[in-house]
């Protein structure tokens, strides 16, 4: 079975990749994600805080005053509460590269103009083969309206797109009011791919401490939905690469995602789960699904359940919204 795909320019043997989480910090780790089958590697991100760090020294500002205001210093890490900093994380993409033979994708997560070029021509001297840029951003401000915020993480693409020469990819929150027209904008500043979707990490309460705790929960195949609806939506529209990133844990799952339109999927849960052995699984089980299917080729399935070719998608999105809630019929009391 055929299952090449063409991701944000590089040519690779099948869509499953290895998605940017903790695991990638380490060089064993990348190496049996490699012989497990992966077709690339995503690093883990370089963090915007990690480049205020570094540059303004907040980290020494902060602890300057920590007797005074000890309860300040819990809002802001520590620079050793990071996987790595700037230069170790520039170091780490030069040893990923020598260490496997695949591609190697780093990336950048913040959304504030500053030294994001200069971080991207760094990691690109080091090796990366590309960079995604996550714009994590979770506005608070009633100051700032939609239009300054998108032309905000506009200016970064555009800004990085312009003086870096490998292929850069953009993962958003699902959050936009037009995602379609922000992509298409991401594309005209020089984007080569799109990655649906990142995911907002939100809080839990500590009752007992009465304060905020962090809480992490791994990606389930029900938010895999959000995932499809928009991949199906931009497929075809847009000459860049679609990543499905959030929700694939199983063999339907990965099919489904390919049939909406995805040129790779990045798989994290999954791997964190049950160990990166899935990588391989998940390709040897879609291609036995597809030859079952009659399939020859990734190319021929992907997209084959998108919206290119319904004229008015918009329409179909109410008609079966519309359905939907039409159809759901009360249990009798």
């Amino acid at each position: 079975m055929n299952l090449e795909t063409t991701y944000l320019g590089l040519p690779l043997p099948h869509p499953f990749v290895l998605g940017a989480c903790p695991l990638s910090s380490s060089l064993d780790h990348l190496r049996a994600a490699e012989d497990a089958g992966a077709a690339a590697l995503h690093l883990h991100s370089m963090f915007e805080e990690q480049v205020l760090h570094q540059e303004r020294g907040r980290d020494a500002h902060i602890h300057a005053h920590e007797e005074a205001f000890a309860e300040a210093g819990g809002y802001f890490p520590s620079q050793a509460e990071y996987m790595l900093g700037p230069e170790e994380y520039l170091a780490h993409v030069s040893a990923a590269k020598a260490a496997v033979n695949v591609p190697i994708i780093a990336s950048l997560n913040g959304t504030h103009p500053g030294s994001w070029v200069y971080y991207a021509k760094q990691m690109e001297s080091a090796g990366a083969d590309a960079i995604e840029l996550n714009l994590y951003d979770a506005p608070s401000s009633d100051e700032q309206d939609a239009g300054t915020i998108e032309a905000r993480l506009l200016e970064i693409v555009q800004s990085v797109c312009e003086e870096v020469g490998v292929p850069i990819a953009v993962k958003i929150s699902p959050y936009f009011t037009s995602i379609p027209h922000l992509a298409r904008r991401f594309e005209e500043a020089g984007a080569k791919g799109l990655t649906l979707f990142n995911r907002f990490y939100q809080p839990d309460l500590d009752l007992e401490e009465l304060e905020a705790v962090p809480s992490l929960t791994l990606s389930s195949s029900d938010e895999l939905r959000l995932r499809l609806r928009w991949m199906a939506m931009l497929f075809g529209r847009l000459s860049s690469s679609l990543a499905c990133s959030g929700g694939v844990r199983t063999r339907d799952d990965a099919i489904k995602a390919l049939m909406c339109g995805a040129d790779a999927v990045q798989l994290v849960s999954e791997v964190l789960e049950n160990g990166v052995e899935r990588i391989g699984q998940l390709r040897e089980e879609v291609a036995a699904w597809m030859t079952e299917k009659e399939y020859t080729s990734l190319e021929q399935m992907k997209g084959s359940m998108s919206h290119q070719h319904v004229p008015n998608p918009e329409a179909l999105e109410r008609a079966n919204y519309l359905k939907v809630l039409q159809s759901w019929k009360p249990n009798s009391f």
